[in-house]
């Protein structure tokens, strides 16, 4: 429900400005943040606000005094997913369920 919600914030918050690659890298992130958080709820929406932060001091970090290449800004929150990835994924297991069919009434 919250990712039909945020895809559709994105596409009308988007609309006006529309570029191919509006979103582009998202999902890549979105899967990191479920890694990261272990499978759960509560892990992966504090795994999404770790992400988000990045996502805004790019924002933040673009507007200021100190003279940051736009690139360098742009890299940041897949270069904060990369690193966290190769420190954690190690330590999450996917549900034993992934990937299995799901048949009503049987166990």
């Amino acid at each position: 429900m919250l990712a039909g919600i945020a895809g559709a914030s994105i596409t009308l918050d988007v609309v006006a400005q529309f570029t191919p690659t509006a979103v582009a890298g998202q999902g890549f992130i979105a899967l990191a943040a479920v890694i990261f958080g272990k499978w759960r709820p509560v892990g992966t929406y504090l795994a999404c606000l770790i992400f988000g932060l990045a996502q805004a001091l790019t924002v933040v970090l673009g507007g200021g005094s100190i003279v940051i290449p736009s690139a360098l800004l742009a890299m940041l929150p897949y270069v904060l997913t990369i690193v966290i990835l190769i420190l954690f994924v190690g330590r999450s297991a996917a549900p034993k369920a992934d990937g299995v069919a799901y048949e009503k009434g049987k166990r």
